[in-house]
């Protein structure tokens, strides 16, 4: 008979974490970070285990609730819960994500969405992807990585899981002091397939990227689908052919799939063939601004071209880069576009903002000396909350513009 994981503390032996004097006003407005230089790291204090749960609480009195501690990190604590004493436990775990389930199943009608969005959802760090009895989770602070028994058993409550895989290999878990490392936590076979659009796409959760299907792109999918009846569409950075398969599902006349990544392709031409326009899809591999530019230079042109990156500034000090890569990459795609065709670009650098981004977008078409209409500046979907108080979680911006000559 299984046990219950224990919780990751004894409430009456939960330490005290006191902020500053005159360090307490971001927090008294609700914000769900305290940085190291807001609080009093006392010896003591110092001494905890990253991950620690804790009472935070202001100079003068007031308490902030039950806070995740680690003395290693700028962001000391996170929030957690506004009860000071609450227990953190498989109750806790089980509750919270029983909430995320519902309004996702309400959101998306269907087992397949972006489960957990970190501080968004009252999770700090923590990120799950459900595809329908699959689960791929990612712990990127060193509390949910100490809470990961309690949140694979509850997951096991809630959903009877086929499969449940740690993909902890973002190297945002440096700054909490984590090595990066996948494998699986339930379950012996580590792929899935996710439905969207009418299709049944192929995964490989353990291989594939991030935690192995973008469904921050859902609706941006849905919306060049819905331009690509007749139309020739290139799919640049296409990784398992969300944007390009959905728009051959719409009609699509043509559609070029471009990819470094010959696993991915391999993932993407299957279900191109497992639904019956294999013949009209074509994988090509290749890094993709190098293979972009000479398409440039072969004058090739399409109806549609998509452009979707991974992230070009993973840091702040790469975003004097990641504009010039930005504007490149907009030139080029521009160049690539037929007449009267559409531009599909986006990013996921959340130190790149919305302004900059579509700033740089807007010169690299501008080289070009075509016209551009922006129709849509869009972000991710529904199931990726943001924190009002946490912009920086609204990291996905994308651009649909036309250029009509």
């Amino acid at each position: 008979m299984s046990t219950e994981p224990a919780p990751l503390d004894d409430i009456a032996s939960r330490p005290a974490l006191r902020l500053l004097p005159g360090r307490d006003r971001r927090v008294k407005s609700g914000h769900p970070w305290a940085f190291s230089n807001e609080v009093a790291m006392t010896p003591a204090i110092r001494a905890l285990p990253p991950g620690s749960p804790v009472r935070l609480e202001g100079d003068d009195g007031v308490k902030h609730g039950t806070w995740l501690f680690n003395p290693h990190s700028l962001i000391a604590a996170r929030l957690l819960s506004p009860d000071p004493g609450m227990v953190l436990g498989a109750a806790f775990f089980r509750a919270r994500l029983a909430e995320c389930m519902a309004l996702r199943d309400r959101l998306v009608g269907a087992p397949f969405y972006r489960l957990v969005h970190a501080e968004a959802d009252g999770l700090p760090g923590l990120i799950i992807d459900r595809y329908g009895d699959a689960f791929a989770m990612q712990a990127n602070t060193a509390a949910m990585e100490r809470a990961t028994p309690l949140i694979v058993a509850a997951l096991r409550e809630l959903a009877d899981p086929r499969v449940i895989v740690a993909r902890n290999d973002s190297s945002v878990r440096g700054l909490e002091g984590l090595k990066e490392e996948s494998g699986l936590l339930h379950g012996e076979d580590a792929t899935a397939r996710v439905r969207e659009g009418g299709l049944e796409f192929s995964l490989d959760l353990l291989s594939g990227q991030k935690t192995g299907w973008f469904f921050d792109q859902r609706d941006n999918r849905a919306r060049v689908a819905a331009l690509a009846k007749g139309a020739t569409v290139l799919d640049a950075f296409c990784h398992t052919g969300g944007f390009g398969l959905l728009a051959a599902q719409a009609g699509a006349r043509q559609v070029t799939l471009l990819d470094r990544s010959e696993p991915a392709l391999n993932l993407a031409m299957d279900t191109a063939r497992r639904h019956g326009f294999g013949d009209i899809v074509l994988a090509k591999r290749g890094e993709a601004l190098e293979t972009l530019e000479k398409m440039v230079g072969a004058g090739q042109r399409f109806d549609i071209v998509v452009a979707d990156p991974p992230a070009f500034a993973k840091q702040r000090k790469d975003h004097p880069a990641a504009m010039r890569g930005y504007a490149k990459l907009a030139r080029l795609s521009a160049m690539l576009v037929a007449p009267g065709g559409f531009l599909f670009m986006a990013s996921c650098s959340h130190h790149v903002s919305p302004g900059d981004f579509t700033d740089a977008v807007a010169q690299g078409v501008a080289r070009t000396k075509r016209h551009a209409r922006l129709l849509a500046t869009t972000g991710a979907g529904m199931d990726h909350p943001v924190h009002p108080l946490l912009p920086e979680s609204a990291y996905l911006k994308g651009l649909l513009l036309h250029l009509p000559a």
